[in-house]
């Protein structure tokens, strides 16, 4: 390694400073006679080239800014210079020689401005900067200045003080990629390729908020909004279109309560809210209407997040709330956020009570992240009046299930509780240069959460219904973030099943439920999974990626070879039984029509993915 160039600049930065104190104080000294004349500056520095070689013998001009004075000096040996006896004001500095612009540099009374000039070969329809005039120089280059000093540290904003870009669950855009004062827009596109290898022969994937089809190509997400903003108004709506218009309300059962069809009026709505902020302690926002719920750390939205199907804890909890939120900023660092809601993922009331929860999220620095999401109150089952028989509501009850011990359930008086929480480490950081190691990021979330009253109980007796599940993902980035590979999993309990999600059979939804999956309290289900995800990131809009997820179920769940559609597609009431031939069962049952239907659920599924995600 050649020292010569760093013992020069060092040398020449020491001459620079004492040349620069002698200069000052030797023109104080001469005007010490003359006390009304402004005390005159200096600019000094070290010339170079573009490669930083230090330039020896360069000549340095100096133009006052309003053309009335010019100064010139040769740099010694070691590229360093001194501009003295300077009367306070801007001047516009230039190496002879060369194109690169000229720099406006502001000259204090009594002090020596530091400046280090690079020079830049010029070109040949270009005169060199020291050959033209004054007047010339303030005309071509009116508004040159020294480089802007690096903005302060915003000590106000929330969470505004790092970068979170690399948290799962948030989209990893540094900035949008077009803003305006009054509306910052919102663009997303998601496609992909599904194979579930238990190969159905109705492409039906089940048990999944992200994968839905299988051997196919489908649009998952196309969805267009935005944010607007003015003298404190907000307001979000981002529509949504794709898979997800279809596939999100089928699992809302609030539609089953009272008329109007707001699966319709609500379907093609991600987010749709409003509200004012108020400038309390670090901000005060309130905010009514349809937004996205933050049970289960993962985002509604797979661009934003480690992995495109997460496991159980996020894929089975809400996505959306439909109601009041709080959100207070005590501190830059802590927000604590009060909801008050129709229910868990519902656009609808089910029954007397609304759902009332909260979130408390904590980033203490750039590095760590802890979220507290609690759901109370909430009574979210159908109850008598919903529309279906006077059974209880229960949809399983109405085709004439029982409860496993026999015991009649008042669903009006079920209430769920649930507390969801989150933890995020980056517990490395890539200091080099190289295409290497990035950094590396772990995440856990825990879920704990169970229904009671009404004959339904919480940790014992045959109509148990609860919850407790656990996921645990690692993430790595290499390149400067250029890929990233992501290992993980988990596993849910959640006895009485009340928020597995119903499988499709012959189109059967939550609010209708299905003869051949019961979810009456009290019925185990026990699952776990693990997925392995790539990703290509060659933009902060796209991400190309890949994806291999394992599944296992106690009970026959996930989709078999034989699907789990009708043989002539979806016949008669979904939570009516069908029989072999395509027929609706009848009161003497299918004897005559070659015996009742069953579809295919298997215990395991493997499926691989890929597909492009955008985000503008």
């Amino acid at each position: 390694m050649n020292r010569t160039p760093l013992i020069s600049r060092l040398a020449a930065s020491a001459i620079v400073g004492i040349l620069a104190m002698l200069g000052v104080l030797a023109v104080g000294a001469a005007r010490a006679e003359a006390p009304s004349s402004p005390v005159p500056g200096a600019i000094v520095g070290v010339a170079s080239d573009a490669d930083r070689r230090v330039l020896a013998r360069a000549t340095i001009t100096a133009v006052r800014a309003d053309g009335a004075s010019t100064r010139a000096a040769l740099s010694g040996a070691d590229g360093s210079f001194a501009l003295a006896d300077l009367p306070p004001g801007d001047w516009l500095l230039a190496i002879e020689g060369s194109s690169g612009p000229a720099l406006r540099v502001t000259v204090s009374a009594g002090h020596a401005a530091r400046v280090d000039l690079a020079a830049i070969v010029a070109g040949p329809s270009e005169p060199p900067a020291a050959a033209v005039s004054p007047a010339a120089v303030a005309s071509v280059h009116p508004a040159l200045t020294l480089p802007a000093p690096a903005p302060s540290p915003d000590n106000e904003t929330p969470f505004a003080f790092g970068d979170f870009t690399w948290l799962n669950g948030s989209p990893r855009n540094h900035e949008p990629a077009f803003d305006t004062q009054f509306f910052t827009p919102d663009v997303r596109f998601d496609a992909h390729f599904m194979e579930d290898f238990n190969h159905p022969r109705d492409h039906t994937i089940v048990g999944s908020t992200e994968s839905f089809r299988s051997g196919e190509f489908q649009l998952e997400q196309v969805s267009v909004g935005g944010d607007f903003h003015w003298e404190n108004v907000r307001a979000r709506v981002l529509y949504m279109n794709g898979l997800f218009a279809a596939t999100t309300p089928r699992n809302d059962a609030s539609t089953g309560t009272g008329q109007w069809d707001l699966r319709t009026a609500y379907r093609y709505l991600s987010e749709a809210n409003a509200g004012y902020h108020f400038d309390v302690n670090h901000g005060l926002n309130v905010d009514a209407g349809i937004f996205v719920s933050y049970i289960g750390l993962f985002s509604y939205y797979n661009f934003d997040n480690w992995t495109y199907q997460p496991s159980f804890v996020s894929s089975n909890t809400p996505w959306f709330f439909n109601g009041l939120r709080v959100q207070w900023f005590p501190t830059q660092t802590l927000k604590i956020e009060p909801w008050l809601i129709n229910g868990w993922q519902s656009y609808a009331k089910f029954n007397g009570h609304p759902g009332f929860g909260g979130q408390i999220l904590w980033i203490p620095n750039e590095n760590f992240k802890m979220v507290f999401n609690t759901y109370s109150i909430g009574q979210d089952n159908l109850a008598t009046g919903s529309g279906l028989p006077n059974n209880g509501g229960n949809p399983n009850a109405a085709i004439g299930l029982p409860n496993p011990n026999g015991t009649p359930i008042n669903y009006a008086n079920v209430t769920r509780v649930h507390e969801d929480d989150s933890l995020l480490w980056k517990y490395y950081q890539s200091q080099g240069e190289g295409p290497g190691l990035s950094k590396m990021a772990t995440s856990i979330t825990w879920d704990l959460g169970c229904e009671y009253g009404g004959g339904v109980h919480c940790s014992s007796g045959p109509n148990k219904a609860s919850f407790f599940g656990v996921m645990a993902y690692n993430r790595f980035w290499f390149d400067h973030d250029l890929y990233a590979l992501t290992l993980g999993g988990g596993f849910m309990n959640n006895p009485g099943r009340y928020l597995a999600l119903l499988p499709p059979i012959n189109g059967a939804t939550a609010t209708t439920g299905t003869p051949y999956f019961s979810e009456n309290p009290g019925q185990k289900l026990y699952q776990w999974d693990t997925q392995l995800n790539f990703q290509y990131m060659p933009k902060p809009w796209i991400t190309w990626w890949t994806e291999v997820t394992f599944r296992h179920s106690d009970v026959p769940y996930w989709t078999g070879t034989g699907g789990v559609t009708p043989p002539l597609g979806n016949t008669g009431a979904p939570a009516s039984y069908v029989c072999n031939n395509g027929s609706i069962i009848g009161a003497d049952g299918c004897a005559a029509e070659g015996g009742v239907w069953a579809p295919d659920l298997r215990t395991r599924e493997v499926v691989w993915g890929a597909g492009v995600m955008v985000k503008f």
